[in-house]
């Protein structure tokens, strides 16, 4: 029945997809009249249904056999074997078009008929690459939409044909190669790497993304903050509904609760633009922070290595992403109405990486891993060896933490493991303990070859890499001496160094009374010998600036080497008074970095090595080499003319920048301002090049043209502020379609 009938229980589509179908629904009214019909009789009664014939009519060879003599079918053409909607008469519509105009057709075929399957009005409604999911299929329009295309081009088409080919853009492709008769060709596969074999084709990192406690949103803001040395500590954040009067007691016997009440924390872990990558209210909000922090870096890793992630799409790139923790589902008390469908992929450690693979479309292997703190550097090196391996394309590694409770303070209190200040003291001789932090660090990799091929600048080089574990070691969470030597030993291998060659370490370096002089005796007997005494193991860690980050903690050290290499500065640790008189420092050549030092140029590359070690006793050990320095594009793929050979220096250029809303092209002016005014070496016309080239466009747009950088800062301020001025020309892009 209609409006307080049972159809209510269905939603619009359904209710639209019946009424196509010429069925709709009874009043109220009628259905209860005819309702005391039925019950008045004691003969069988016909069920009685509100039958629209003339959409009956609309689709004779589709209707169900019971319907059949209801309407009268049309008269059939065979005379010429020709009949509406044959597999020939759409391979004969692509005779004689060039390839682009043979897939846009195949394409409005498809949006055509998802539009009468959904009930859109229109087919520019359709957005081509948009998951049929979110369109709103579900089974049964799965199977109406698989019937249509099938009349439509008269091919036997699999009932899983949304499934299989999720979007418009994807399902196109496919049609157009069946219609014409092509079959997919196997996929090649990359060559396995040998270490040794001569044309090495390294691994290099082409792109980072993080945001660590502080403020700090780029690499560029980590380096800031590490090279001014910046505490980036700070009290509990008081939007996770922790009841932070009931945590902090400063008796470490005391059941229950902190002895600190500082760390490292994400205070806008919370916040998440879900419309930006097309995901509802309802499921957003049951998805762990942690899924939504790694889309989003990963997203801005990519922007940093100028590519535009859309174009991934249907790639071989995989995904390696370090989590350990998996308690946001515990912390959700009540469970907004519509979301608990939501809830098993929202607090899934396994979709972490899933979710970005599935959001930016990306088909190489995607795997979380979780060795505890060791898990980024984990990532990292699975990452490398599946490139190495041929079973990617291009990969992004790294890790995410945000704690969504307090219990893991509450745990190392009875430990007794936490500072209580909150502070890391690596290798100090007050060291108390360590100080919990949050972050996400993503890097982009890519094989040396295919970087020179596709033009990515490239930004330092994974010389080698190792794991291992500590085994029957002093306890299952003790760290092992010995088997951190064997992973600096056996990374020094896999690059093909001496210990020598190797110019300072990010230590793992958790200011624990235990575990420091564990490793610091490790880094003594390993990289502290066969050193000359005036050229000594720099030694450092980033988490004396913002804590121990967990399983984003490698990562931050490789993206914190990364810029200590190409600045030509090794930046100081915090919070050192004296070195630890429990490590005995004159066994080898290993110096704390007290202070900033620079960093100088020795005739050969600059090299640092990364160490994380989990509870897990999972170790890790990674070395990073800085970029080489005449490394130009190979070919011309990756090269661009200079402008300044093509265009005169006094003609005006476009900055231009975009978003999914007004309101998102203005924050992107406002953030592009901040950029340009920390940027003085970059021209206009680099900047210029890097906005239409190397991000993505959406369809709200700006653009500010002149010629003097002043004129463009002065315009693109007007746009932040939302004003209008010359020079400044905003609107929305057109809808797919032919331009003139």
């Amino acid at each position: 029945t209609g409006r307080g009938g049972m159809t209510e229980s269905l939603g619009d589509a359904d209710r639209n997809r019946m009424a196509r179908g010429g069925v709709l629904p009874l009043s109220v009214e009628n259905g209860l009249a005819l309702l005391d019909a039925a019950l008045a009789t004691d003969k069988a009664a016909l069920a009685p249904v509100h039958l629209d014939l003339a959409a009956l009519s609309d689709h004779p060879d589709e209707l169900p056999a019971v319907f059949r003599d209801l309407v009268r079918a049309p008269r059939r053409r065979t005379a010429e074997g020709r009949t509406t909607g044959t597999h020939g008469g759409l391979a004969d519509r692509l005779v004689g078009l060039a390839v682009e105009e043979r897939r846009a057709l195949v394409l409005s075929v498809v949006r055509a008929q998802v539009a009468q399957v959904l009930g859109y009005t229109s087919a520019d409604l359709v957005e081509p690459g948009r998951a049929f999911q979110d369109l709103g299929f579900d089974s049964l329009t799965a199977v109406e939409l698989r019937n249509s295309l099938g009349a439509e081009t008269g091919m036997r088409l699999p009932a899983t044909l949304v499934f299989d080919y999720p979007s418009s853009d994807v399902l196109a492709d496919f049609l157009l190669a069946e219609v014409s008769g092509r079959t997919a060709e196997a996929e090649s596969t990359r060559p396995v790497f040998v270490p040794g074999r001569e044309g090495d084709d390294p691994v290099v990192i082409i792109g980072m993304g993080c945001r660590y406690p502080g403020g700090v949103r780029s690499p560029e803001d980590l380096w800031r903050l590490v090279a001014e040395g910046r505490d980036a500590i700070s009290e509990f954040p008081t939007d996770r509904g922790w009841d932070l009067d009931a945590i902090y007691h400063p008796d470490p016997d005391h059941a229950g609760t902190s002895y600190t009440r500082e760390g490292g924390f994400l205070h806008d872990a919370g916040d998440f633009d879900a419309e930006f990558f097309g995901i509802s209210p309802r499921e957003a909000i049951v998805m762990d922070p942690q899924q939504r922090l790694l889309l989003e870096t990963a997203w801005e890793a990519f922007e940093h290595a100028g590519i535009v992630p859309a174009d991934l799409k249907g790639s071989q790139t995989g995904v390696f992403a370090g989590v350990m923790y998996h308690d946001y589902g515990t912390q959700i008390v009540d469970i907004p109405e519509g979301a608990e469908g939501y809830l098993g992929t929202g607090i899934s450690g396994s979709v972490v990486s899933g979710r970005v693979a599935y959001t930016l479309g990306l088909e190489g292997p995607a795997v979380t891993i979780d060795t505890a703190c060791s898990s980024s550097l984990v990532a990292l090196h699975s990452a490398a060896h599946a490139l190495r391996q041929g079973e990617c394309s291009m990969a992004i590694a790294g890790g995410v933490t945000v704690m969504a409770g307090p219990d893991t303070f509450i745990d190392f209190s009875r430990q007794r493991g936490l500072a209580t200040d909150g502070r890391c003291k690596a290798f100090s001789a007050d060291a108390d303990g360590t100080g919990w932090s949050e972050g996400v660090g993503v890097l982009v990799l890519e094989r040396l070859s295919d970087a020179r091929r596709n033009g990515h600048q490239v930004l330092a080089v994974i010389k080698g890499s190792a794991l291992n574990q500590d085994g029957a070691s002093n306890g299952l969470t003790a760290p092992n001496g010995p088997s951190q030597q064997r992973v600096i030993r056996q990374a020094l291998a896999n690059a093909g160094l001496t210990a020598a060659e190797v110019d300072a370490v990010e230590a793992h370096g958790t200011g624990t009374t235990l575990g420091d002089p564990i490793e610091a005796q490790a880094l003594l007997a390993t990289y502290g010998q066969g050193r000359d005494e005036d050229r000594p193991l720099w030694l450092g860690s980033s988490k004396s600036n913002f804590g121990h980050t967990q399983a984003a903690a490698g990562v931050a050290g490789v993206i914190k080497m990364v810029m200590a290499m190409r600045a030509g500065v090794l930046p100081p640790t915090l919070h050192v008074g004296e070195p630890s008189p429990h490590v005995d420092w004159s066994a080898g050549a290993v110096e704390l970095l007290t202070e900033a030092r620079e960093w100088p140029e020795t005739g050969r590359a600059r090299r640092a090595g990364v160490s994380s070690f989990g509870v897990s006793g999972t170790n890790a050990h990674v070395i990073v080499e800085q970029a080489p320095q005449d490394d130009p594009p190979a070919d011309e793929a990756g090269t661009h003319e200079p402008l300044e050979t093509v265009m005169p220096t006094n003609v005006p250029v476009p900055w231009i920048v975009s978003g999914r809303t007004e309101d998102a092209v203005r924050e992107q002016a406002r953030r592009l301002l901040v950029h340009v005014g920390r940027d003085d070496e970059s021209t206009p016309r680099d900047v210029a090049r890097a906005l239409l080239t190397t991000r993505t466009l959406f369809p709200h747009r700006a653009a500010v043209v002149a010629s003097e950088r002043q004129d463009l800062l002065a315009s693109l301020e007007a746009l932040a502020e939302g004003r209008p001025t010359a020079g400044l020309v905003q609107g929305s892009a057109a809808a797919p379609g032919k331009l003139a």
